[in-house]
């Protein structure tokens, strides 16, 4: 399986639908709270390019984007293939 990042906040209706999105995918994530440590939002940043709005999801390294962007590649077909790749 492929290994996801996710980086949310308490309250973000949108990470609670990206991460119900890979629950129901049995999707096992990595999930680092923004607010619970500065070095996870700055991370989040470097990572993501500068993107600070919450959720930013990563699988195998990837920027996948927010929780729109998951679930636009989910109607597109194109997010189980990315989930069962595996890692490198």
């Amino acid at each position: 399986m492929a290994e996801v990042v996710i980086y949310t906040r308490p309250g973000c209706g949108y990470c609670v639908r990206a991460k119900q999105l890979l629950g129901s995918k049995g999707i096992e994530y990595q999930e680092y709270n923004v607010w619970a440590k500065d070095e996870y939002m700055q991370d989040m940043l470097r990572r993501s390019g500068g993107a600070s709005t919450v959720p930013q999801i990563f699988i195998n390294d990837d920027h996948i984007g927010g929780s729109d962007d998951l679930f636009a590649l989910d109607r597109a077909g194109h997010l189980d293939p990315l989930l069962s790749q595996v890692s490198a």
